[in-house]
């Protein structure tokens, strides 16, 4: 592994596995009828967003404007900004959405809001699409599809001489938490329900409805169908974690991302080997850590073949990740100095530790480095 990163913690990406991912999702998306926007908050990354578009430049869904900007700048041209707009935000979004061939959409759930860019998008001189952010049980955000507000809002937006109401979004969330593949289908099942009946609402009312997006992993691949949707969101499975793996969304073999870490120590009193991943490298998120077994922050792995070793990073500091061992042969098999990989408990969380790039292998070979990027 010295080849691949002369120093650690650093983040490997398994290109086959990405694109196995990837491509799976979209024959799904084929099979189902409807378009896959990708998820780039996941990533953070052009190049990985490329091969989650199987090669074209979109659509995908952002999570930040810094998100929106840098793939603009990469030739990503249509966007949704799934996050409910702020006035403050306005100017950047305006700003983005004004360049030319650059479709960006927003979301809303709040009435005020809804006047607020109306009268923005006016004074901007900028067309703009909006969705309306639907609560499908996760009670995250979004208003419930028979809020009056719902149609308030969509009249609002139809009527606004530079605004256009895009449609209808929800995320099942919920999903995240279920306890194994077997009840995703019935969440699923709620998501999509929810973002229709909101939609008939709409167009009952006269309103146009274009766009009905829902999305998330597990109810993407579970739904029994997606009937009256147009579009799925939808992000970590590009690298999939081991909590997706632990809840039965996916196989180990299917993770594409992990951390190379370093052995920096033996606490043999504590009975723990001392790594140099710690919740600044791996997050503090268990998720949905457990389902397995004991909560967790990820799977202690061989090196070079990502075997999984029967090890866990159970404890994380700032740097330091402990990993609790019963034997201890473990301490002739990693010596001070010697390299795992660890496979993350949350992608998503991990990727976002402040790495400046993807370390990419095929088939164990480094063939790239992928720029990712931070920030808001």
């Amino acid at each position: 592994m010295t080849p691949v990163c002369a120093d650690t913690p650093c983040l490997i990406l398994d290109r086959l596995r990405l694109q196995a991912n990837c491509r799976r999702f979209l024959e799904r998306a084929d099979q189902l009828g409807v378009t896959l926007r990708p998820h780039v908050k996941t990533a953070k990354s052009a190049d990985v967003a490329r091969v989650a578009c199987g090669g074209q430049p979109g659509p995908i869904t952002v999570s930040t404007l810094l998100e929106a900007q840098r793939m603009v700048a990469a030739g990503f041209t249509d966007l949704l900004y799934a996050v409910t707009i702020v006035p403050a935000r306005f100017e950047r979004a305006l700003a983005l959405a004004g360049q030319p061939g650059v479709h960006l959409r927003l979301v809303t759930d709040s009435l005020p809001v809804a006047h607020q860019l109306v009268e923005a998008t006016s004074a901007a001189g900028t067309d703009i699409d909006c969705l309306v952010e639907i609560d499908c049980g996760e009670h995250r955000g979004g208003l419930l599809p028979d809020d009056p507000l719902v149609l308030e809002i969509g009249a609002v937006l139809d009527t606004g001489r530079r605004t256009r109401l895009g449609g209808v979004m929800t995320h099942g969330g919920q999903s995240y938490g279920a306890r194994g593949p077997a009840s995703v289908p019935r969440i699923a099942a709620i998501e999509r329900d929810a973002a229709v009946t909101a939609a008939g609402r709409l167009g009952n009312a006269g309103l146009p409805c274009p766009v009905v997006s829902v999305g998330s992993t597990p109810t993407f691949l579970h739904a029994e169908h997606l009937a009256g949707v147009t579009e799925v969101r939808c992000g970590v499975y590009v690298f999939f974690d081991v909590s997706q793996a632990e809840r039965g969304i996916c196989e180990i073999d299917d993770l594409a991302l992990s951390v190379l870490s370093t052995v920096i120590g033996h606490n043999r009193a504590g009975a723990r080997l001392l790594l140099d991943a710690g919740g600044l490298a791996l997050s503090k998120d268990l998720g949905a850590s457990g389902a397995g077994g004991h909560p967790h922050y990820g799977l202690v792995c061989h090196a070079e073949t990502l075997e999984p070793l029967g090890l866990v990073v159970d404890t994380v500091y700032q740097e330091h990740g402990c990993v609790p061992v019963a034997d201890p042969a473990w301490y002739e098999r990693l010596p001070v100095g010697a390299r795992v990989r660890i496979l993350p408990n949350h992608a998503c969380m991990t990727a976002a530790g402040g790495y400046g790039q993807y370390l990419v292998l095929d088939e164990g070979r480094l063939v790239a480095r992928w720029p990712r990027f931070d920030g808001w």
